[in-house]
């Protein structure tokens, strides 16, 4: 297809893809001419991708073609791969070394990883942006007071394994390595909010279920 055609069957506009183009956010497409290209499936895939993480996701230009770059690096096997370009994405807060809450939490948070036998996360550590994000998470609730005991945690942490576990079967259905991680990417920017509503409308179903409206 012609740029035109990809910019009607994306909903794109055509400066905005060449946009995408000159930022690099987009492969350029097969050059049949001095002056035009040829796109194929795999480039609406990957507007459908930009358009999540820029319009959705509202990732800087910068953020984006670094999540991009990890999701296009075939250098990689597929879990550094998915996990590099979700690192990439905007996380939490990070954990206030001089807060006395802080130590607490990262024992917490070490007891949790340690009971789910999740080892990689458990290696990486600090590493992980989203290990700092949990532990910074656990610290406000020591802070102000709020339950976040090992069972607690535990319950909640095994409810996301299940969700994990149907994330990754939905991912597989995806023909190519690199379709699987767009899918994971988007998934993180676009269902998270999705989970969040899901579970506040189960809280309020549960709640009528429990003592009426």
């Amino acid at each position: 297809m012609r740029l035109a055609e990809l910019s009607e069957q994306s909903g794109v506009p055509t400066a905005t893809v060449k946009y995408y183009l000159r930022e690099g956010l987009l492969p350029h497409g097969r050059r049949i001419s001095a002056t035009q290209a040829e796109y194929d499936e795999s480039h609406l895939r990957r507007l459908r991708l930009v358009r999540a993480l820029i319009q959705v996701g509202r990732l800087p230009v910068a953020t984006a073609r670094e999540v991009l770059a990890h999701v296009d690096d075939e250098s990689l096997g597929r879990t550094i791969r998915l996990g590099a370009a979700l690192w990439a994405l905007p996380h939490g807060p990070t954990p206030d070394e001089d807060a006395p809450e802080t130590a607490t939490a990262r024992a917490q948070v070490t007891l949790l990883l340690t009971e789910l036998d999740w080892s990689t996360t458990l290696e990486l550590g600090e590493l992980s942006p989203v290990y700092r994000s949990l532990v910074a998470s656990v610290a406000t609730l020591v802070r102000l007071g709020y339950p976040c005991d090992i069972d607690y945690l535990t319950r909640q942490a095994r409810i996301m394994e299940q969700t994990a576990v149907h994330d990754l079967d939905e991912m597989e259905t995806y023909a190519s390595e690199a379709e699987q991680v767009e899918k994971a990417v988007a998934s993180a920017v676009l269902y998270e909010p999705l989970l969040m509503s899901l579970r506040r409308l189960a809280q309020s179903e549960e709640s009528a279920r429990r003592y009426g409206l």
